[in-house]
């Protein structure tokens, strides 16, 4: 997988996150991985920049928020009692990495303009805290992330300007940033997410262990950064 698409300046290692801020196993990977850094020497010289991906692509946008398992249930043809079922396992294994999920509350929705929220804060160098409110506001809180009014108030809450945000949101001005995310992923064939490139090279798919993440980590610095000539920019 080229890193030519990506960019990093000399000396930082860049994660590359293709994410869904409704995906259970997304907030558990972006947890995972940041219990990784927490262990990783050379974390301060890290970079993780996330890109949309649509969970849902069959949802429209304003259409009215459903229940995540009234949603499964719709989509996979299957009883309502194991969807919920499904969502409770989900739950669990959550909770296992230090997560709260609420699933019974959630209400699923497009995550287009919670994505484009994404890319304003990215903009101000908030983006990693302005997913992580999103992953909360929606498994814990059970928010609309596609109310306009939500979203400037978590926008507010992170730091950001919350009338900027809004007028980013109105303007549509992040809309194309998301689709050349999406675009890119097809390129790429990546189908589910989370999913994870380190260094432009290194791929992991899933909401794999500490130790996975940890591992790639110490590979692509010990390959791309550590061993790059002096000035080299990758």
């Amino acid at each position: 997988m080229g890193g030519e698409a990506f960019g990093a300046p000399s000396g930082r290692l860049v994660v590359d996150v293709w994410s869904d801020v409704v995906c259970p196993f997304c907030y558990m990977g972006d947890t995972l991985l940041d219990q990784a850094l927490e262990q990783f020497p050379h974390a301060a010289d890290v970079d993780v920049r996330y890109h949309s991906f649509l969970l849902m692509p069959d949802v429209a946008e304003g259409a009215a928020p459903v229940n995540p398992a009234d949603y499964l249930a719709a989509r996979y043809r299957i009883p309502r009692e194991q969807a919920v079922a499904m969502n409770d396992q989900v739950t669990e294994r959550a909770r296992q990495v230090g997560l709260e999920y609420h699933l019974d509350r959630a209400q699923s929705v497009s995550t287009r303009t919670a994505h484009q929220l994404s890319h304003f804060a990215a903009t101000h160098g908030a983006q990693h805290e302005m997913v992580r409110r999103l992953f909360r506001a929606y498994f814990t809180e059970g928010l609309d992330l596609s109310d306009h009014a939500v979203l400037g108030d978590l926008a507010a809450e992170v730091g950001l300007d919350r009338d900027a945000a809004l007028a980013a949101l109105a303007s549509q001005e992040y809309a194309a940033a998301v689709e050349a995310d999406l675009e890119q992923a097809r390129r790429y064939g990546i189908n589910g997410v989370p999913f994870f490139v380190f260094a432009g090279r290194y791929a992991v798919s899933g909401a794999q262990p500490v130790e996975a993440f940890l591992q790639a980590l110490t590979t692509s610095w010990d390959e791309t950064v550590a061993g790059a000539p002096a000035g080299a920019n990758r």
